[in-house]
């Protein structure tokens, strides 16, 4: 997806504070919680980006935070979606994003689009959609990707690394 949506980031996931310990909740495979160290440890070079709510304090009261760990709990365990389907039966990072926010607050975090919205040119991509669609490519299917993820108006950045 990453050469499809031109973006430097290919993951993402829901950084969370428990005990004095930072956790990452992430769509891999399967769906689960990872230590924000080993996280930070499988990215490239260490590089990793913080975002937050800009109104964060409004928006993510402790009812509200609540309701999204049990949005989060619903996809825990669940396999990873590799072929980014729109339904909850398997799962990607950009959607388990999505999905948690928009369930538990209302708020979209990045902008739907469609496969056919994705630059399909590069061999690459030819050959990954070939081998997880061989010629039945849902250009309709809706997805969010995790550059739209990271381009949301909503969110600000609190670290960059």
């Amino acid at each position: 997806m990453q050469l499809a949506t031109k973006s430097k980031y290919s993951h993402c996931g829901i950084i969370y504070s428990e005990n004095g310990q930072y956790y990452v909740f992430e769509a891999v495979q399967p769906v689960k919680t990872t230590t924000l160290d080993q996280w930070i440890a499988r990215g490239k070079d260490g590089h990793y980006v913080i975002k937050r709510l800009k109104n964060a304090t409004q928006i993510l009261t402790p009812e509200t935070i609540q309701k999204m760990k049990q949005e989060g709990e619903k996809f825990k365990g669940k396999n990873y979606d590799l072929t980014f389907e729109w339904s909850d039966d398997k799962i990607y990072c950009s959607e388990l994003i999505w999905k948690i926010y928009k369930r538990a607050t209302g708020l979209e975090i990045g902008k739907l689009e469609k496969l056919s919205d994705f630059d399909l040119t590069n061999d690459v991509v030819k050959q990954k959609l070939k081998e997880r669609y061989d010629d039945k490519i849902p250009m309709d299917e809706i997805v969010i990707s995790p550059k739209a993820v990271f381009e949301s108006e909503l969110l600000t950045t609190v670290k960059e690394n």
